[in-house]
């Protein structure tokens, strides 16, 4: 898929899960059920065991217009190629790391780095980042992206860290882009209620909808 379509369609739909699991099994269930929700957009993490097999297999289990599939925790550019050729549509990582940015570039394959100051937004800008990931979302909250976005009004921004169903919405009205949710949107794996990440996913696109003023 081109990739401004997959930024577009990241950005529509407002919201990305992260889904961590102890194995692939609960990957999959998880990402079944944020699908489910209406959660489109997963990202799987590389700390799950064998993450490049489950993003092969969710690639086989869902088309492009049914999931839009991303590699998150990807701490290197040889990480990020594995998961490019596994099928990862997007790369996501929780700091900023040039020569990954740099392949995705080479690729045509949108990439997220982390960043919380202003230095570090700006650097990961000027070497080619889409969305720049501010993380952890919970050291500062919502009022963070707002004070990123006055001096820089064109970052694109996707918090991740304490986004919640609760809050969201602020995340949403200060300047998100799109938020990533973990924890907050897949504890029901835990417990083995994958409903609940169903039902939670669907609390957060109407709380995002609610955010940006759409009917819902």
């Amino acid at each position: 898929m081109d990739k401004e379509k997959v930024i577009t369609r990241i950005c529509d739909a407002g919201i990305v899960a992260v889904v961590r699991a102890s194995d692939s099994e609960q990957a999959m269930r998880i990402t079944d059920a944020c699908i489910e929700g209406g959660v489109a957009a997963i990202e799987l993490t590389f700390t799950v065991p064998g993450a490049h097999r489950v993003i092969e297999e969710l690639a086989k289990r869902y088309t492009p217009e049914e999931i839009i599939l991303g590699a998150g925790t990807v701490l290197d550019s040889e990480t990020a190629r594995v998961a490019i050729l596994s099928g990862a549509q997007y790369i996501v990582s929780p700091y900023f790391n040039a020569d990954s940015v740099k392949l995705c570039n080479r690729y045509r394959v949108p990439c997220m780095p982390g960043a919380m100051t202003i230095k570090e937004v700006v650097e990961a800008m000027e070497a080619g980042a889409d969305i720049v990931k501010v993380f952890p979302g919970e050291a500062f909250g919502p009022k963070i992206l707002k004070a990123i976005k006055g001096p820089i009004p064109q970052a694109k921004l996707m918090p991740t860290g304490g986004v919640d169903v609760n809050n969201v919405g602020e995340w949403i009205k200060n300047g998100a882009v799109a938020v990533g949710a973990g924890g907050a949107l897949t504890a029901g794996a835990k417990t083995g209620d994958y409903a609940q990440i169903t039902k939670t996913g669907r609390e957060f696109i109407q709380k995002i909808k609610e955010a940006r003023g759409l009917n819902s």
